[in-house]
């Protein structure tokens, strides 16, 4: 898999960038309707592949920074925030009175004592004295990142040469196809890729852009609203927020404890900030930017993500929506044609005709 990797790039790259080029292509011939077809092509996916790594540099170039920052500030004020959590415990404990048993009450601030000396001798025992084995093994990460680079640069240089060749590929793929295949079974082949493609096309373009939208929402929203940590808040936010449904929980809840470290009142108001964001992405953004991509029912999309996420972890929770809406509209198109053949309708599914007399008698 690994030496294939540069190739997978490569085809996801041309998969997501080829509606840009189009739209690049469509601007420019406008603009000058006798160049050729191949600069056209070759224009449009240098202006593509320009604006991508500038958006990448100027999101980079603002988040990463931000980001080291809040890490700091995170691991500086940890013993703070163990203590904040420690006294709330304590208040709870002494104020509340929901802890009436003395020696219930001792063993849960002992267990507190417990896990924060655990953690200091770890970092004391195993951490610290191990720092040659760290060095060792972040000199094998930055190997493993370059190796990754040069995977992701051999990725961009495919698929400039499969978006500069796409309707030749396209082409040959369908000569092939047509030599294997009688022709019933080919135009059906054809058919299933075309709703494939566009369920995918549908649902993963337009998810990530989505998601990078609802990401630059937050940023910029927290940063006015002045909540702590906002990078990796925006980050959390945007990331999970591709998951359908589970998504916005799964990055609301860290974020929601982060800020409560710093401030319970603006805990509370992120929460309600989320609360408000969701609604927007649930309501107006996401059905603006995905339609009826999928066309299954909210019960068959957490099927998909549980089932998904069963064999494939978080990507298994993305791609298992798509996935499983190709393989219900190819349930869809055998069970309508099916009950086309037999001539049944969905009035006569629900409405049955009644016995007739000589069926009864025999019953």
């Amino acid at each position: 898999m690994q030496v294939l990797s540069p190739v997978i790039y490569g085809l996801a790259f041309a998969y997501l960038l080829a509606p840009i080029v189009d739209f690049f292509d469509r601007l420019i011939e406008k603009a000058a309707p006798k160049a050729k077809s191949s600069v056209i092509r070759g224009l449009s996916i240098l202006i593509t592949w320009l604006c991508v790594i500038a958006m990448i540099y100027l999101m980079f170039s603002i988040l990463i920074p931000e980001l080291v920052d809040s890490v700091k500030t995170l691991a500086a004020n940890f013993e703070t925030y163990y203590k904040t959590v420690y006294n709330w415990v304590t208040a709870l404990m002494e104020n509340e009175n929901l802890f009436s048993d003395e020696v219930l009450s001792d063993q849960v601030l002992s267990a507190l004592n417990g896990y924060y000396d655990k953690l200091v001798k770890w970092i004391t025992d195993t951490v610290i004295p191990q720092a040659q084995v760290a060095i060792v093994a972040v000199t094998g990460g930055i190997w493993s990142v370059i190796i990754f680079l040069k995977n992701l640069l051999i990725g961009m240089m495919i698929s400039v040469y499969l978006l500069a060749r796409k309707e030749s590929f396209a082409k040959q793929s369908k000569k092939l196809l047509y030599a294997l295949l009688p022709e019933v079974p080919y135009r059906r082949t054809l058919r299933a890729v075309a709703e494939a493609d566009r369920i995918f096309s549908g649902f993963v373009r337009g998810k990530l852009l989505d998601s990078l939208i609802i990401g630059i929402i937050c940023f910029f929203c927290c940063s006015l609203l002045k909540f702590p940590y906002t990078p990796i808040i925006s980050v959390f936010v945007g990331v999970t927020n591709i998951i359908p449904i589970f998504g916005p929980f799964l990055g609301a809840v860290p974020s929601a404890f982060l800020i409560l470290l710093v401030s319970p009142r603006q805990c509370l108001y992120f929460i309600l900030f989320i609360i408000a964001l969701q609604q927007f992405d649930g309501n107006i953004l996401g059905p603006k930017i995905l339609g009826k991509s999928t066309g299954i029912s909210s019960f068959w999309v957490i099927v998909a993500i549980v089932v998904g996420g069963g064999f494939g972890g978080v990507l298994g929770m993305f791609l298992g929506v798509p996935i499983f809406a190709c393989i219900n509209s190819l349930v869809h198109w055998f069970t309508d044609r099916t009950l086309a053949k037999k001539g049944v309708t969905d009035d006569a599914l629900f409405d049955p005709a009644p016995i007739p007399p000589a069926d009864e008698k025999k019953d």
